[in-house]
């Protein structure tokens, strides 16, 4: 037997705009508590997942837009979630979005630990969607607006219940560098919340492959960094717009260990061996000894694409 940790891929069907969030954390209490019975010591929920997404909307009134963040975690609303993990002993990491003492905003996820004490934080830095308003899409993406790029970096912990945990929100699981700067810290676990809708308005011939990128991509990551990947998606149809499920468990071969099935609420479980990640790291991904970092540097003195003269 090795290291083995139980997780669980905490998926939330759709938070509609009228939801409370008391009425949110009474179902992620309902989901730990499933995740309790069944063992699990680490729960990952998905990204803002206290409210529904309210970058789909122009927001213009700073009230109104303030009404969307949180300014302290816990906070006396969200209190009962961090209390109920310490009296079952299981950790989460959890999606909000973060307003700070300085009035800076992002997009951000916490990882607790099962005693209810936060462990660490990550502030998404791979922003999608736009700045300005567009009012021609069918629903808009704002994350540009509303949220700074992460002052983080990608950080990852180490953990006495978990391995060493890294976290990765929503876009960022398209981008190899950010699974990277993960991998090259001995990550064992990377977790990663999203609210993915089925429509891509600027290129709606990507619709019918959303849920197959989903999955490619943190199976790559998993794979080409030696760790377990944890997605966790708020699914369903939410005021109106339909977005993807797939929530699962990635081992580091790649394959997928757990799924739901469901665009609802719903836990799904695996038993993670943190030592099959040795397996890849110290063979095809030793990273040590097979990265030549002296040629890469294209990766971070180029942002955008110059094509050959």
């Amino acid at each position: 037997m090795g290291r083995e940790v139980v997780v669980g891929a905490g998926q939330l069907g759709p938070v509609q705009r009228d939801h409370t969030r008391a009425d949110v954390v009474e179902r992620l209490i309902a989901l730990l508590r499933r995740a309790a019975g069944l063992g699990v010591e680490l729960v990952v929920f998905p990204e803002l997942a206290l409210t529904t997404f309210f970058p789909r909307w122009w927001i213009t009134d700073p009230a109104e837009l303030d009404a969307w963040y949180e300014t302290e975690l816990p906070g006396p609303v969200t209190k009962p979630l961090w209390d109920e993990a310490a009296r079952l002993g299981v950790g989460f990491v959890l999606g909000v979005a973060e307003k700070t003492p300085e009035g800076r905003r992002f997009n951000t996820s916490i990882l607790v630990g099962p005693d209810g004490v936060e462990v660490g934080r990550y502030r998404k830095i791979h922003l999608p969607g736009h700045r300005d308003h567009e009012p021609w899409r069918a629903f808009q993406h704002l994350e540009k607006r509303y949220f700074e790029v992460g002052d983080l970096g990608f950080p990852a912990y180490r953990t006495p219940f978990a391995g060493i945990v890294g976290m990765l929100l929503c876009n960022d699981r398209r981008w190899p560098e950010a699974y990277r700067m993960l991998g090259l810290q001995g990550v064992e676990l990377v977790c990663i919340g999203y609210n993915t809708p089925v429509h891509n308005p600027p290129a709606p011939e990507h619709d019918q492959f959303g849920d197959f990128h989903n999955h490619l991509v943190m199976q790559a990551g998993a794979y080409q960094n030696a760790t377990f990947v944890v997605g966790v998606a708020k699914a369903g149809t939410e005021e109106g717009v339909d977005h993807i499920g797939g929530s699962a468990i990635i081992a580091p071969s790649g394959a997928i260990v757990a799924r739901c099935t469901t665009l609802g609420d719903e836990l799904t479980v695996a038993v993670c061996d943190l030592d099959l990640c040795r397996s890849y790291a110290t063979s095809v991904f030793d990273l040590a000894a097979h990265r030549q970092p002296d040629q890469y540097g294209l990766i971070v003195e180029r942002r955008g694409v110059v094509p050959p003269a």
